[in-house]
């Protein structure tokens, strides 16, 4: 299943109930993958509030799914999917995620510097539930509004140049 938007949590979570009995793998990088012993260390939700170059709040919520891989593998085998749900069961009984909260999954290791990546394609093959990653990205909020950064539609000062016409302004005097 192809993603062509950013995969919300409660997106992510029907996938993960539609295949409890396959194998879930994630693959970071074209033929990169996590390796088979990782563990979901955490799930964090992370509330945002920005204000962008043109001066606009933005708000939204991020789901963020913490894999880690231990420098000695204990396992051969990646986690069932039904283990990543009762570790997604025992969170949600502390943190209720935001449904609509954007998924990001993060991840590094020794050879790959530690990001949050996007799922952006659930593959089946072989007893395995693969979740492809695409990298995040930065964007301009304002070019989406048809503005450039910094542009708010404020009016532009119009410089003077009083002092080439023989004048001088003083502090306090308004002139400046």
């Amino acid at each position: 299943m192809l993603l062509t938007e950013r995969t919300n949590w409660q997106t992510f979570k029907a996938t993960l109930e539609q295949y409890p009995d396959l194998t879930l793998q994630f693959q970071y990088a074209q033929d990169q993958w996590v390796d088979a012993s990782y563990h979901i260390t955490e799930i964090k939700q992370a509330p945002i509030v920005s204000v962008d170059c043109g001066g606009i709040m933005n708000t939204w919520t991020e789901v963020i799914v913490q894999l880690w891989e231990p420098e000695q593998r204990d396992t051969e085998r990646a986690m069932p999917v039904s283990k990543a749900l009762s570790i997604v069961r025992l969170v949600e009984q502390s943190l209720p995620l935001n449904p609509i909260g954007i998924v990001k999954i993060e991840f590094g290791n020794s050879q790959f510097d530690t990001r949050q990546m996007y799922p952006g394609e659930f593959i089946i093959s072989d007893g395995n539930l693969i979740v492809n990653l695409v990298p995040d990205y930065t964007q301009c909020k304002a070019t989406g509004r048809g503005q450039t950064c910094g542009d708010t539609n404020k009016p532009k000062l119009q410089m003077i140049n009083l002092a080439g016409a023989g004048q001088t302004c003083e502090p306090g005097s308004g002139c400046c």
